[in-house]
């Protein structure tokens, strides 16, 4: 596994992490047991990189990590969680002094920590990013020794580039994948250029990467492909990257013969990923130990050619762009 730096802080974290939204909910039924062997085999893999939320599973996500370090034990990886969809509305009025510090406090105690090593708002309004003054009282909980660093968690380019404005903003967490391509056009010279970190979010574009799914493919009614195709309970964006389901079906078929032998095309999504510097890590979910540790093998794939990295940009430009880059 291999590691990168992230920003300007102690940690430098495996390139590939965790994201722990699916071990939480809204990805249909994971049994605990699956979600800590999943959690287990991925650091067993290597990597040191855990992504979660105070809202994935109202909590759960954030337990199921708390009490599968503690039985690990040893060195801990970097963990960092994200707070502000625990508002019923977002409006900016929301991030108070209050609220955000009771979101801090009670994700300390779902993780089982005194400080937390990184704290992103998560997604939070458009106005906000003109209020310094919220930035401010993150700066506060820092002096607290309540969190470490801080970042932010964005839908849109235009989102990232306001956030890393604000210098104590250590991170962006943002949706950059095959079918999202549009953070690396600006965005990614802006972040390396500020030593920003980027945790890249959605990599397998809600599955649809892994090449598995077809038309007939079913959701069950809790898992956010079934419920959120068109941003009935969240940003549409989140779910197969706000492509239309035909579409990427299609687009994955002119991907398919573009996959290395002995890879899988979840492997080839995560390594393309990887294949720009300015990325930090990337969090692809897990459900079970399998998938974990398939994720992890991504990092040992050789380099994708030139050639592959054009016909990979030409799919994108004909069949993806019309429906996405301009959105996000």
């Amino acid at each position: 596994m291999q590691s990168r730096q992230f920003s300007r802080t102690p940690w430098s974290v495996s390139e590939i992490g965790f994201g722990a939204w699916a071990i939480g909910g809204s990805w249909g039924d994971v049994a605990e047991s699956d979600a800590k062997t999943a959690l287990h085999a991925a650091l067993d893999a290597g990597m040191t990189f855990i992504d979660t939320a105070d809202v994935y599973g109202d909590g759960r996500s954030e337990k199921i990590i708390r009490d599968v370090l503690k039985e690990r034990g040893g060195e801990r990886p970097m963990v960092a969680t994200k707070a502000g969809r625990r508002l019923p509305k977002q409006v900016v009025e929301g991030y108070s002094r209050d609220n955000l510090e009771a979101w801090i406090d009670r994700s300390l105690a779902n993780l089982g920590v005194d400080a937390l090593d990184l704290v992103q708002l998560h997604c939070p309004p458009w106005d906000l990013y003109y209020r310094a003054d919220i930035f401010g009282l993150l700066d506060d909980l820092v002096a607290k020794g309540k969190i470490r660093y801080y970042g932010v968690s964005v839908e849109k380019v235009e989102e990232a580039l306001k956030a890393i404005e604000f210098p104590n903003v250590v991170s962006v967490q943002i949706i950059y994948n095959i079918f999202r391509q549009r953070p690396a056009s600006l965005f990614f010279r802006e972040a390396k250029a500020r030593n920003v970190a980027t945790i890249i979010r959605v990599p397998l574009s809600s599955g649809m990467l892994t090449g598995k799914m077809s038309a007939q493919s079913q959701f069950a009614s809790d898992d956010h492909r079934a419920f959120n195709r068109n941003g009935e309970a969240f940003d549409m964006g989140e779910t197969f990257s706000g492509v239309p389901y035909d579409v990427g079906l299609a687009a994955v078929e002119r991907l398919r013969p573009l996959v290395p032998g002995g890879a899988t095309m979840a492997q080839f999504a995560l390594r393309w990923i990887l294949m720009n510097d300015a990325v930090t890590v990337v969090i692809p979910g897990a459900k079970n130990k399998t998938q974990a540790e398939d994720n992890a093998r991504a990092s040992a794939l050789p380099a994708l050619s030139n050639e592959v990295m054009a016909e990979v940009k030409a799919v994108y430009d004909e069949m993806i762009a019309p429906h996405v880059h301009q959105k996000w």
